[in-house]
């Protein structure tokens, strides 16, 4: 694959992806040269789902999908996923390149935690297709290497993304920039020998995300299972120290009757007889008093019993419902594909 067949006949195929108000729509029409995505300032996102856009730039055949941005309020991040995932239909067979659009500025935690969740959705491997645009061009002072230089992290990334970055002034008409990008996506193109992002890539990176939510499931299951163990075996504890408590109590208590009755053995009959009533009344109250305890205790026990009964219930039907969502989900992830072989953008 040479520069003269990317650029006299293969179609670059851009994905833009990123942040809620980064400018990735504003970007995809410096890109194409004409208004064809919605991008105005605005406290929410104008794109809501995937938007393709077609043109020549340059002697150049170029394709650009806009995407939902990420961490817009309106939207659950497992919706904004799955519209993201479908940008890869929109730029069928395959995208050439991510562009991860970033303003330029401070690199923030919600920066951070878009990036991080670009890479889960689309895993690893997009890397090798991936490139960092940075949008606000008109506000750096200085280098760009120069800015590069006060955040390891966005060096980091920008490593990652081919070692590669671009900046935008979507203000400015000079189109020298839209040519400096797509010869940086050639030469990416190129060194990736004409491939493409594929859609196994993507279900790679969907089965990785869902092998690591099940192994977090797992050792929260683990933790709450050795957590109601260690309730368990501490209750059990009590019971056996209360126990052996009362049982010392009873035994200090008898040595005290038997002194009490050598003591009163010395005394008049009448005495002694009335101790003995007295002797067997508190007896039977004892007895009432440990019949109770034994009572308590074996209802306690069965208690724990039903409610552990119950949580095991409860695990077993959210396994269930798992299992279930996964098949639906498998269903229609091959209805999609199905639907995808069909679809002709």
């Amino acid at each position: 694959m040479t520069s003269d067949n990317i650029y006299g006949k293969l179609e670059l195929r851009i994905v833009m992806l990123g942040r809620t108000g980064n400018g990735k729509s504003a970007t995809g029409n410096t890109i194409l040269e004409r208004h064809c995505f919605e991008s105005k300032l605005a406290a929410k996102s104008m794109t809501v789902d995937c938007a393709k856009g077609r043109a020549v730039v340059d002697g150049q055949k170029v394709s650009v999908i806009d995407t939902p941005g990420l961490f817009d309020t309106r939207f659950g991040m497992d919706k904004t996923s799955q519209d993201m995932t479908k940008c890869i239909s929109f730029a069928s067979p395959g995208p050439h390149i991510f562009l991860v659009v970033i303003r330029l500025g401070r690199f923030t935690d919600e920066e951070k935690r878009t990036v991080q969740k670009i890479q889960e959705i689309f895993g690893q491997a997009a890397d090798r297709y991936s490139m960092v645009l940075f949008t606000g061009g008109d506000l750096l002072e200085g280098t760009m290497e120069e800015f590069l230089e006060e955040s390891q992290e966005l060096q980091d990334l920008v490593a990652r993304c081919n070692g590669q970055f671009h900046v935008f002034n979507n203000k400015s008409k000079d189109r020298t920039q839209v040519k400096e990008l797509l010869q940086k996506i050639r030469n990416i193109v190129m060194k990736n020998g004409g491939n493409h992002y594929t859609n196994k890539m993507l279900w790679e990176a969907e089965r990785a995300t869902q092998e690591e939510q099940k192994r977090i499931q797992r050792e929260k299951e683990e933790k709450m299972q050795r957590e109601r163990d260690r309730m368990e075996r501490a209750y059990k504890e009590r019971l056996r120290k209360h126990a052996e408590h009362l049982e010392a109590e009873r035994e200090r208590e008898r040595r005290e009757e038997e002194e009490e009755r050598r003591r009163e053995s010395r005394r008049r009959e009448k005495e002694r007889m009335i101790w003995e009533a007295e002797r067997r009344r508190e007896q039977e109250r004892r007895d009432v008093e440990r019949r109770r305890e034994e009572k308590e205790r074996a209802e306690a026990l069965e208690n724990m019993r039903r409610r552990l009964e119950e949580e095991r219930r409860e695990r077993e039907a959210e396994r269930e419902r798992q299992e279930e969502r996964e098949r639906q989900r498998r269903q229609e992830q091959q209805q999609a594909e199905s639907n995808d072989d069909c679809t002709i953008l």
